[in-house]
């Protein structure tokens, strides 16, 4: 079938088009960016089309011919979510009524309970199902729980609270019962819809095996981790406001994350039928197992998605401005250049390790206290990590960066997604100087918005010397090792030679 796929730079979108693909299905995927998905290893076996689910004029093409449409959009983090979902599910619905879709798949979340406090989280997801069930093409809404796999935001949350906290006060909300599912069978789930009797338009409750409260999934996360059983002590005054400020300190996920999540936590999320066995049968994977599969793809570094990957702030964010053409107001430049006693493919090897664990090849303190005071005024920090130690892709996260563009072995440009009054970049460049010479040119670019953006501007310039500059001697000096064989790549950037590969789970993605 050919089959549309919106949400393919997302965490499950990012999965489920490949498989998709090996399944001999002709993949369509819907991005406002196509760069986003231009370094995916399966980017040559799809067709990308962008455009916007909020603009309705940019859709005809990407529904044109389209059998079965995945709608896998969602706005989470964003102050006005609920409004930008029902918007572009509307438009989506409308999109594939004009076409002649003859399947809608959406994944959403646990049915709210009908009285009594909602997560907006839920009840926005409970909307968009309504709204895709109403139109006149048949849909499969699969209403999943918590979803257990390498990346995922809720696998996340779960695993550093679990690591870091072998004692903990935690809110009520943990002795609620949740069925956690596999993202596996998340997948399969997916694409066995679209084999689905074409008189079925209804929602599924979708979980796995075991029914858990929230505290039984820490205590089985640390026995299959081999870590002592945790000693928790629930307290009633952890309201779900504070219970994500906890969450947002203590795991990768920043406030605006946290908050709908933990929001969600707050009602039992267990499946109330399983009528989905009716139309695809089959064995669901446990919790204790998905756990171990999850842990066994971030230890050998095939984590494929991320959630980090979906939740830029602002994906259409302009491009760095450029410097000689630039007329729109002030443009702060920080540019600096050494060269270096390596050949250029080791230098760009020390440029495209950097960050996460890898570190960021100066004053490691200064880059932690920079992100813990991000972290306090609700922005991302440092802890985000990178997917991958050793290669980056456009689009994904790394710590307070997103990866703006990347030209291998030759550029690597990061955006800034700290809550800074401006705009700010991120340049590192590596050119030839002979077979075994080259130079590395690294650039910060700040476009300040308003008198606070240039007061911030004047008020760091004085670090930039010490930063910027001790970063541009420490990456020269890392490429200068790599090639002559004595130093392994990467290692940390205060000068104790850490082992970039983490020895535990909770140090990959920091």
């Amino acid at each position: 079938m050919r089959c549309l796929v919106t949400g393919a730079t997302g965490y499950i979108g990012g999965r489920l088009a490949p498989r998709l693909v090996a399944a001999g299905h002709e993949v369509r995927c819907l991005s406002r960016s196509a760069a986003r998905l231009r370094d995916v290893p399966w980017a040559g076996e799809v067709e990308i089309v962008e455009g916007d689910l909020s603009d309705p004029s940019t859709l005809p093409a990407a529904f044109e011919g389209v059998e079965v449409a995945y709608f896998l959009m969602h706005s989470l983090g964003k102050p006005d979510f609920e409004q930008r979902d029902r918007e572009a599910a509307q438009n989506f619905a409308a999109a594939a009524e004009r076409a002649g879709v003859r399947r809608i798949i959406y994944l959403g979340g646990p049915q709210p309970p009908a009285e009594g406090t909602q997560s907006a989280h839920l009840r926005s997801r409970a909307e968009v199902a309504e709204i895709l069930l109403d139109s006149p093409v048949p849909t499969a809404v699969l209403r999943a729980p918590v979803i257990i796999g390498s990346g995922s935001a809720s696998f996340e949350m779960l695993r550093y609270l679990t690591e870091r906290l072998p004692v903990m006060v935690t809110p009520r909300w943990v002795r609620n019962r949740i069925q956690p599912i596999a993202v596996r069978d998340v997948l399969r789930y997916l694409i066995g819809c679209m084999d689905l009797p074409a008189e079925v338009n209804r929602g599924f409750d979708i979980g796995g095996p075991d029914v858990l409260t929230y505290l039984e999934m820490m205590q089985r996360y640390a026995r299959v981790e081999g870590l002592p059983r945790r000693r928790v002590k629930p307290l009633r005054p952890l309201t779900p406001w504070l219970s994500a400020h906890w969450v947002g300190l203590v795991t990768p996920v920043p406030n605006a994350i946290a908050r709908p999540l933990v929001g969600s936590l707050i009602h039992e999320a267990i499946a109330h039928e399983n009528d989905i066995a009716e139309f695809l049968p089959g064995e669901t994977l446990g919790f204790d197992e998905a756990v171990r599969r999850a842990l066994g793809k971030i230890r050998d570094a095939e984590v494929e998605t991320r959630w980090s990957t979906a939740s830029g702030l602002d994906p259409a964010a302009e491009p760095l401005p450029s410097d000689p053409d630039w007329s729109g107001g002030t443009l702060h430049v920080d540019k600096r250049a050494r060269r270096v006693d390596a050949p250029v493919d080791a230098l760009w090897q020390v440029i495209e390790s950097i960050g996460g664990d890898n570190g960021w090849h100066s004053l490691p303190l200064a880059w932690s206290l920079r992100g813990a005071a991000d972290r306090l005024v609700g922005g991302v920090g440092l802890r985000r990590g990178r997917r991958d130690q050793q290669r980056l892709l456009v689009g994904e996260a790394l710590d307070w960066w997103r990866v703006e563009e990347i030209r291998p072995g030759e550029l690597l440009r990061l955006r800034a997604e700290m809550r800074v009054p401006g705009r700010a970049w991120l340049e590192m460049r590596a050119v030839p100087d002979g077979p075994d010479r080259s130079i590395y040119l690294q650039r910060a670019v700040f476009l300040p918005r308003g008198l606070a953006g240039q007061a911030y501007w004047a008020a760091i310039l004085p670090f930039h010397g010490l930063v910027f500059g001790a970063m541009v001697r420490n990456i020269a000096r890392r490429a200068k090792d790599l090639s002559r064989g004595s130093s392994e790549l990467p290692r940390d950037s205060d000068g104790r030679g850490r082992p970039a590969t983490p020895r535990s789970p909770a140090a990959s993605g920091r």
